[in-house]
């Protein structure tokens, strides 16, 4: 069994089919060259998940250079999240149906000249136009990247080692942009955040030409063009409806409305999946109980994770006068935390007790790590104040992620693997623009509150946005909590192994 690649495990069963043939449709990659397509899906996955926070740190530069109001500004933001959330689902069963070396490179493609575009820009909507571009190409190569690991990693060790690099990776990539945007805006030009993204895609399409396995699946789905649809612009409409709510009433008929749109047509996706012939996302995908624990948890971690992510930026800048650099740096040991927790957690911890213990440990941390750093003031330092609660929220954090993607996908069939994939994306995106929206909306109330009937001095400024990060921290460790709540109801006992030994053959 050393021999032979991945996919000889699935003779007996097959069809007649000789392995030599059945290879190349279900590896995704060559199984010598495994470890050296994980880096070249890591490359991938990097540079998508860092591209949201490095645009961030640029966008101050990029507003004075280009001249948009800030009532524009989060346009920037909210076009690629638009297009990124909508489309992952499609997108997934793309990789699936044309094959996921060329959704990959085409995907790589794509967002590279999407960031160039978007470097080059001249104007406010030339920018915006190349960010939903990115978007549409991000949701053609984040499934396609999972999927390609999946399909890879067969062996439960090994699967174990590379998706705890992978999820570490997709878990710190939004430190590393931190990190990364601040080098890059201070010492050259807003403009290299975007360039930036043209040296990931040519290392990572270099790799991909070489190492992957082209084709499609034999048993490759049709297309579900109603639930594409329906899903498609549901999506589109909830992630708008809470982008809108960032900056106008939840009153306002374009937030409840768009909001109330889009869980019409999801709820209409759902009712479609059951009875379509060829589902977009089949029903075996989601309902199994450790699969849609993970969908879950990724969905309620990105709502919660934007608490350390976002608010603490905005202390650490604000409050404590700390350069874009300094704070990508006071990042650091979180993201180091995460990466060890992420590869021993699914190498050491899931394959001996499962996820059961594990993803909620994570949860209570993570809620532990928010609820923490509500004691912050404005005169807390770094060493004593800041950095315990993030190394908590690390540690929890690195105990999901990777368990959690691996979960989510373990014993899903090749032809599925791909829309799985976008399930594990579209659950993280979608809850991180639900929790950016709520949180920022409670976090601005909390402020606004504590300046009615004060004299709006300096102190009471200081002390006003001091209030709103403390909203902020309480209502992630609240979403961190439920978190706990779901997914120890939801997991089951025992290891990966034994819960999804003969998965795959019955949705084969």
């Amino acid at each position: 069994m050393s021999q032979p690649p991945p996919s000889a495990t699935d003779a007996p069963p097959a069809t007649g089919a000789p392995p030599a043939t059945a290879a190349p449709q279900h590896t995704g990659g060559k199984h010598e060259h495994r470890w050296l397509i994980l880096a070249v899906i890591a490359v991938a996955q990097l540079m998508v998940v860092l591209d949201a926070t490095i645009v961030n740190i640029a966008l101050p530069s990029a507003q004075r250079d280009l001249g948009f109001t800030d009532g524009n500004r989060q346009w920037i933001v909210t076009a690629y999240a638009l297009a990124f959330g909508s489309l992952l689902l499609l997108g997934g069963r793309v990789a699936d149906l044309v094959g996921r070396k060329g959704v990959f490179l085409a995907g790589l493609a794509g967002f590279a000249v999407a960031s160039a575009v978007g470097g080059a820009a001249t104007s406010f909507g030339m920018l915006v136009a190349a960010r939903a571009l990115q978007g549409v190409f991000g949701a053609l190569l984040a499934p396609a990247a999972l999927s390609l690991l999946t399909t890879t990693f067969t062996d439960p060790r090994e699967r174990a080692k590379a998706f705890g690099i992978y999820g570490a990776v997709a878990g710190s990539g939004a430190a590393v942009g931190l990190l990364l945007g601040g080098v890059l805006t201070e010492y050259l030009d807003w403009r290299w955040c975007l360039y930036v993204n043209l040296a990931f895609a040519a290392a990572a399409m270099l790799g991909g030409a070489r190492l992957l396995h082209p084709g499609a699946p034999e048993d490759r789905p049709k297309l579900d063009v109603p639930g594409t649809v329906l899903v498609s612009a549901g999506l589109f409409a909830i992630v708008y409806g809470f982008s809108n709510a960032e900056t106008h009433a939840w009153s306002d008929p374009l937030t409840w409305g768009f909001l109330v749109i889009g869980g019409v047509l999801v709820t209409a996706f759902a009712w479609w999946q059951t009875r379509a012939v060829h589902p977009l996302l089949p029903p075996r995908v989601v309902l199994d109980r450790d699969r849609g624990a993970s969908f879950l948890a990724m969905f309620i971690s990105g709502a919660g994770m934007f608490g350390v992510f976002l608010f603490l930026t905005y202390y650490m800048q604000q409050i404590l006068d700390y350069t874009p650099i300094s704070t990508g740096l006071a990042f650091l040991p979180m993201v180091a935390v995460m990466v060890v927790v992420s590869v021993l957690t699914t190498n050491v911890l899931v394959p001996r007790f499962g996820a059961k213990p594990i993803v909620p440990l994570g949860m209570a941390l993570s809620a532990v790590g928010m609820a923490w750093l509500t004691a912050l003031q404005t005169t807390s330092g770094y060493g004593l104040h800041v950095l315990p609660p993030l190394l908590v929220a690390g540690l929890g954090l690195g105990l999901i992620f990777a368990p959690a993607m691996s979960m989510a996908t373990a014993g899903v069939a090749a032809h599925d693997a791909g829309v799985a994939s976008a399930m594990v994306n579209t659950s993280q995106q979608v809850g991180g623009s639900i929790g950016t929206a709520l949180l920022n909306t409670l976090a601005t109330t909390a402020a606004s509150n504590y300046l009615s009937g004060r004299e709006p001095t300096r102190q009471a400024q200081a002390e006003a946005q001091m209030r709103s990060y403390e909203t902020a921290y309480w209502w992630s460790a609240l979403f961190f909590a439920v978190g706990f709540a779901v997914t120890v109801v939801l997991y089951r006992r025992g290891r990966p192994a034994d819960s999804h030994m003969n998965d795959g053959a019955v949705h084969m």
